[in-house]
């Protein structure tokens, strides 16, 4: 996505609008740090964080990024499978989570405790569902294929119940989210 230069890699970032809100992402040459998307374009950029102190606006870094997401949100459920994120600042076992919801398929559900047993700590269901919290990286690691043990929807940061719903309908019909 960039340079390293020197000792200190260069972080990028670039705020778009997309039909389904504001989409910012902040990255670096490992791949993305962070995803945000957000009505506005301001909450959006406030939701990349801390690290988007110091980053260079470069929208042509993220082009590659952007064209999936705007085939994702014209229905290629899978347009986002192939984005390179940097993990590199997840504990063990958020990255091992984060990776193991990334291998959900589109439409599919799993639960926590599924979630849990994938990244290998089965009695760390509650931990999964932190680690889907915090997730940084909203649709690309699909926090919203993750569900309770009876099947029930819980909370979706990303813009509530409501949008997590919608999510996993597009998905199962592999239709448009507009």
């Amino acid at each position: 996505m960039s340079s390293i230069t020197g000792a200190r890699e260069t972080i990028h970032y670039c705020l778009e609008e997309t039909p389904f809100g504001w989409l910012a992402l902040l990255g670096s040459a490992r791949g993305l740090l962070r995803v945000s998307l957000q009505p506005e374009p301001q909450p959006a950029l406030d939701g990349l964080g801390d690290a988007l102190d110091g980053a260079t606006e470069n929208t042509e870094v993220f082009s590659d990024a952007l064209a999936a997401f705007n085939e994702y949100f014209a229905g290629n459920v899978t347009a986002l499978d192939q984005i390179p994120l940097d993990l590199s600042h997840a504990s063990p076992f958020f990255g091992a989570a984060w990776v193991a919801c990334r291998g959900i398929p589109p439409g599919e559900t799993r639960s926590y405790q599924w979630l849990a047993e994938a990244a290998g700590n089965p009695r760390a269901s509650r931990a999964a569902g932190q680690a889907m919290a915090r997730n940084p990286f909203p649709l690309i690691i699909p926090c919203h294929r993750v569900v309770g043990s009876n099947g029930g929807l819980h909370g979706y940061g990303a813009g509530g119940v409501g949008v997590k719903a919608r999510l996993l309908e597009m998905e199962r019909n592999r239709g448009t989210l507009l």
